[in-house]
């Protein structure tokens, strides 16, 4: 799966959009935090370079995307953090799981 079909899939199954735009000018926005959503754009950003991609299109996996917003999970921990921040973020990473077995279903029917 690519970081833009996992942003595509993450924006359609979680309840806050990540996309704000393409999934290239997404990134870009998020990464120059003038994401349209601050939440949404640290996740994008977290995801993108946590991941060590260099394009939108690059091909991403299911433990380095989910490693790749723990410094952002950690930081919604902290007392004085939003609760919703955190809540956020623990749906995104269960739409992650949800993006890859479906991913891994799909595929399985094809062989």
């Amino acid at each position: 799966m690519t970081f833009a079909e996992l942003l595509a899939y993450l924006d359609t199954h979680t309840p806050r959009g990540l996309l704000d735009g393409t999934p290239e000018e997404t990134v870009a926005k998020a990464r120059a935090g003038s994401h349209r959503d601050p939440l949404a754009g640290a996740i994008v950003a977290h995801l993108f370079e946590g991941s060590f991609l260099q394009t939108a299109g690059d091909p991403i996996a299911r433990e380095r995307a989910v490693a790749a917003l723990g410094p952002l999970r950690l930081a919604y921990m902290k007392d004085d953090a939003p609760a919703e921040g955190l809540r956020v973020v623990e749906r995104v990473v269960h739409a992650i799981d949800r993006a890859f077995d479906e991913e891994a279903l799909r595929l399985k029917g094809k062989a």
